[in-house]
């Protein structure tokens, strides 16, 4: 069962994410918040696995709250429910250590899909709204496209492929069955290339392999992630 912690101040956003949630019996609301304060209060509570926070409250911010989690609840991760009008916003979101972006007005499978993500160690970023981070970062952080390929150069063709699946919204587990390898093999890869890239958290990373490409190349299944050059062989 993925417990889950949402907050947000309007009360039927709540009730309607609550209630798209409830559809899949996996998934348990544990406790809803009004604002970013109580949000911290109840994860030191009842430890939930996901934090779906939206990023304008009162008091403190969604933003703020995430920080607090890193630091309160290291094991509860964060996603972030925005309608993205405040794109000043988004920068920050990514340094914070949230693991994903929704949108209110998302289709509701991809809120399923994406806390089932993030709470498998994966990242939360669907095409749509890695699409807006990208264009409202404007190519200062991530860089074009060709400068984001040129970045992931270096990864082996099995990097490149665990990546690629990450982008695309799939847990470890996910990905270590499309690979036909062990979850603890996928969580070794992403940590060693997070580490290269100098990115901080999987949402970075999920961008980046957005912004070259990547991700188009895991919906055509298993062995295609990393093409073009994604052979090397390699099945550690």
């Amino acid at each position: 069962m993925i417990r889950v912690l949402l907050a947000d101040d309007e009360t039927m956003i709540r009730a309607g994410v609550r209630a798209i949630l409830a559809t899949d019996p996996g998934i348990e609301v544990v406790a809803e918040a009004g604002d970013g304060h109580e949000a911290v209060e109840l994860a030191r509570l009842h430890r939930p696995d996901v934090a779906l926070l939206d990023i304008r409250m009162p008091r403190l911010d969604g933003l703020g709250a995430a920080e607090e989690l890193r630091r309160a609840t290291p094991g509860t991760a964060v996603v972030v429910l925005t309608t993205f009008s405040e794109d000043a916003y988004i920068e920050r979101a990514l340094g914070s250590g949230v693991s994903g972006f929704l949108l209110k007005s998302g289709d509701p499978r991809e809120l399923i899909a994406g806390v089932r993500a993030v709470a498998g160690g994966g990242a939360a970023l669907s095409p749509t709204v890695a699409r807006r981070v990208i264009d409202t970062l404007g190519g200062e952080r991530l860089g074009r496209a060709a400068d984001a390929r040129e970045r992931l150069a270096p990864l082996t063709g099995r990097e490149r492929e665990v990546v690629a699946l990450l982008a695309a919204g799939l847990s470890n587990q996910e990905i270590a069955e499309r690979l036909h390898v062990v979850e603890a093999t996928v969580k070794a890869h992403v940590s060693a290339v997070l580490g290269r890239l100098g990115l901080r958290n999987r949402v970075q990373l999920a961008v980046l392999a957005h912004e070259a490409g990547l991700v188009a190349y895991a919906a055509g299944g298993t062995g295609t992630a990393g093409a073009p050059g994604a052979a090397d062989g390699s099945h550690a």
